[in-house]
């Protein structure tokens, strides 16, 4: 699943853009899938649930891969 996302703040919260964009269901999933170790900002894996994601950034994990603009 490869995604856009359209950022209309300065920022967007990690667990919330999974949630946005339907990788998973609710924003507790989200915050599990993080905590596991299962996400990646620019490559690198990110453990802050709420880490600020900002435009230019790139979100993956298994099976999905999100772009912020």
């Amino acid at each position: 699943m490869d995604l856009d996302f359209e950022l209309r703040s300065d920022y967007i919260p990690l667990c919330d853009l999974l949630k946005y964009c339907g990788v998973t269901e609710t924003g507790g999933l989200a915050k599990m899938l993080i905590a596991e170790g299962m996400v990646s900002v620019d490559g690198e894996v990110e453990l802050r649930k709420t880490c600020k994601i900002r435009t230019g950034q790139v979100v993956t994990g298994d099976g999905f891969e999100i772009h912020v603009h």
